[in-house]
């Protein structure tokens, strides 16, 4: 029943794959100045994802067993965090959202006040400068924002 944990995350995470990669093929850009288009990304990691997922199915691990209570309900926030996150993230734009986010995992994952708004604010400007810049990949600022951008 050990292995069990393994087999049931791995089939769940191959739904998720197969889910990304529906959304992804039916993402389509009137303009794309990128050479490869906005499906490359979100395939890429739904293949990866995918065969991931499989080596989970066919070679589980050793230590199999679910989770205790406590770190369930830390990864069930931690998903509630991402769809938060994947929510926000055009209404109130990359650095803001980023921001939010990742103060609230380190906190969850029990970083001081400090150090969390600090990882926070790091993150989200040089993840900003990262994908802008070193990627040209432009990022949403945010509707709430317009008007003061």
């Amino acid at each position: 029943m050990r292995i069990a944990a393994d087999r049931v995350l791995g089939i769940a995470l191959i739904g998720l794959a197969a889910f990304i990669a529906v959304q992804a093929i039916q993402l389509e850009m009137p303009f794309s100045y990128e050479p490869v288009g906005p499906k490359a990304f979100p395939l890429g990691l739904s293949i990866l994802l995918t065969l991931l997922s499989l080596v989970m199915i066919f070679r589980p691990g050793d230590n199999g067993s679910w989770p205790h209570k406590a770190l369930a309900l830390r990864l069930l926030l931690v998903l509630v965090l991402l769809l938060v996150y994947a929510v926000l993230f055009r209404q109130l734009g990359f650095i803001v959202s980023s921001l939010l986010v990742v103060t609230a995992l380190a906190r969850l994952f029990d970083a001081t006040w400090g150090k969390a708004l600090i990882t926070g604010i790091v993150m989200s400007i040089v993840g900003y400068f990262l994908f802008t810049a070193a990627l040209g990949i432009s990022l949403p600022s945010g509707y709430l924002f317009a008007s003061f951008i």
